[in-house]
């Protein structure tokens, strides 16, 4: 399967670049150029988007589980609308459906697959332009209420955390004279509320979340460059690292990766990223496949 996904992902990166090449370029510019996530709509338009992300595994830092393959499925939804003539606030709600599916080495040498799946959690979001003068810094803060009653099932399938978590991120980008070059910048910061994880005599959590209690940073870095102001190429850098606030566990681990990014119309636009976890500790070691949607209006 993960070859499949390769194949397919780079097929429809260079496709894209391949349209790409045969167009004239709109120098008015474009979302994907003009609306990073550091940039606000205006009041009255809305801002929807559909990401998708698998990640996949066969790797772990955890011995126990090395070699076996685990498929963590999210589709996020964001909604946004516009509320500020200045373009400096917005509001929205964030919702994350996610499917999972791993496989357990049974007794008779068989493996079974098994997997579980269902709407996780939905996040009341508010975004701001803190600066009048800095439009290219924005905040945006969230509020995750899990809609789970327990983050692993009975058959031993992880779904999602079963917690509360108060998350703020910061964006800033910078364009390059000439508009061919763009940095963008983030800083992910996560707070999980909750108590500390309860397992039966299975081992399975029945109460709480690994993260319960805990502090979750995530820099990344992206390097954009439009050949025509409706595409784009990009590689990207990421590191998260969970801090213990007295839970017991932490974690961290670095992604590397890249992508594409192109105006389907004036107001859709698609993306595909790609991204591959170099190293961790207490983590697995895999890769995302990602492909979103994006509308603005």
């Amino acid at each position: 399967m993960k070859t499949i996904f390769k194949n397919t992902f780079f097929a429809l990166f260079f496709l894209g670049a391949a349209v790409v090449s045969a167009q004239d370029d709109d120098q008015s510019g474009s979302n994907i150029q003009n609306l990073t996530p550091s940039k606000l709509i205006g009041k009255g338009q809305w801002d929807i988007k559909l990401f998708n992300n698998l990640y996949t595994q066969t790797e772990s830092t955890f011995e126990a589980e090395d070699g076996i393959r685990q498929n963590f499925f999210t589709s996020t939804l964001e909604v946004f609308t516009g509320v500020s003539d200045t373009k400096r606030v917005n509001v929205g709600v964030i919702a994350e459906y996610r499917a999972n599916g791993r496989d357990f080495n049974l007794e008779n040498g068989t493996t079974e697959r098994r997997n579980t799946s269902g709407l996780t959690s939905i996040a009341p979001s508010i975004k701001i332009v803190p600066f009048k003068r800095v439009g290219n810094f924005s905040i945006l803060s969230s509020f995750s209420i899990p809609l789970i009653s327990q983050e692993v099932d009975d058959n031993g399938v992880f779904l999602d955390q079963d917690g509360f978590t108060w998350q703020n991120r910061f964006f800033y980008d910078y364009t390059f004279p000439g508009k061919k070059w763009q940095i963008f910048s983030e800083i992910n910061s996560e707070y999980n509320f909750g108590d500390d994880a309860v397992q039966d005599a299975n081992g399975i959590t029945v109460e709480g979340s690994f993260a319960n209690n805990s502090l979750r940073l995530t820099p990344g870095i992206f390097l954009s460059y439009f050949p025509s102001s409706k595409f784009t190429v990009l590689v990207l850098g990421q590191h998260t690292e969970l801090i213990d606030l007295g839970n017991n566990f932490s974690q961290n681990f670095t992604a590397l990766g890249g992508g594409a990014k192109y105006q389907l119309t004036k107001e859709l636009n698609v993306e595909f990223l790609y991204t591959n976890f170099v190293r961790g500790r207490d983590t697995g070691l895999g890769e995302t496949f990602n492909i979103g949607l994006r509308a603005v209006f």
